[in-house]
């Protein structure tokens, strides 16, 4: 038994999907696929039914998709307890985050809760949706921070957990104001000439919140950059590259002192939630005293 067969078949059995879940497990999807069979070998039936599109759980997989989450979780939780004894500190509150969450929102948080919770010992992991969601899932991390849409299907399973908002946070388009000027740059409507447009990589989640606002609405955008990271593209637009959709809490001091301005009305804005999930009874007391923070 190799314990990233469970953490295969627990990804597999939230996506339904081998070749999304071998994206996630970032393996192969031949190799994905032999994990599973070695799986079924192990426990000595079927446990995906690959007849139907997308694929099912046979009754003996939902049976062993309990165990193997419950095992997961069982593990996670010793393994950190041991740690936790061997080194005689107080256990560590995970979090995964989306980076821009992490960097603009949580940081700030964990400053504030650092001077009521002297004893929070707090490691972040900031990383894509898919694999903070798979963190948790996997008993990765006791918390979870990313954003939810209305339109955008979530791809973690939320029944599984706990969950606040916390609070919105707008999607923004904006632009260098000295270049936006300059070029006559506008959303929607007839331009002179391109709007040069700093995108997110379609696969991520602020990526297909973008897609979503811009819908079929006729507009001159043009795609001259492209990266997953907010961080990166807000670079790009001070640095007058063209349009982006940044997180407002990221560009408030911009938007405040004239250097980014935004482009388009309210219809070109995203409303967003963060969004935290847990297990609030797996926390321990510091980590409990936490989520009630939040």
């Amino acid at each position: 038994m190799d314990i990233n067969w469970l953490i295969d078949f627990v990804c597999l059995g939230r996506t339904l999907n081998f070749s999304r879940a071998a994206e996630e497990r970032n393996v192969t999807q031949s190799a994905f696929s032999r994990r599973i069979k070695s799986l079924e070998s192990w426990v000595g039936t079927s446990l995906v039914d690959r007849s139907s599109y997308p694929v099912k759980l046979t009754p003996a997989g939902r049976q062993f998709l309990g165990t193997a989450q419950v095992t997961l979780a069982q593990l996670t939780d010793a393994r950190q307890s041991i740690r936790a004894a061997e080194h005689s500190k107080l256990p560590q509150q995970r979090i995964a985050a989306l980076h821009a969450i992490s960097v603009n929102y949580l940081q700030p948080r964990l400053s504030e809760f650092a001077k009521v919770m002297p004893d929070m010992r707090v490691r972040v992991v900031s990383d894509t949706m898919a694999a903070c969601c798979q963190l948790l899932s996997d008993g990765g991390c006791e918390f979870l921070l990313y954003y939810r849409h209305q339109h955008v299907e979530p791809i973690l399973d939320e029944t599984r957990f706990a969950r606040k908002d916390i609070c919105t946070e707008d999607l923004v388009p904006v632009a260098q104001h000295a270049a936006a000027v300059r070029n006559g740059w506008t959303l929607g409507g007839p331009s002179a000439r391109p709007v040069p447009y700093l995108s997110y990589d379609p696969d991520t989640f602020l990526g297909s919140v973008v897609d979503r606002t811009i819908g079929g609405r006729d507009t001159a955008l043009d795609i001259r950059y492209m990266d997953a990271l907010a961080e990166a593209l807000k670079r790009q637009a001070l640095a007058g590259g063209g349009v982006a959709w940044l997180p407002a809490f990221s560009i408030a001091e911009e938007l405040a002192d004239g250097r980014l301005v935004r482009m388009g009305g309210p219809t070109w804005t995203a409303r967003l939630t963060i969004s935290l999930f847990s297990s609030p009874e797996r926390l321990d007391p510091v980590g409990r005293a936490l989520w009630d923070a939040f």
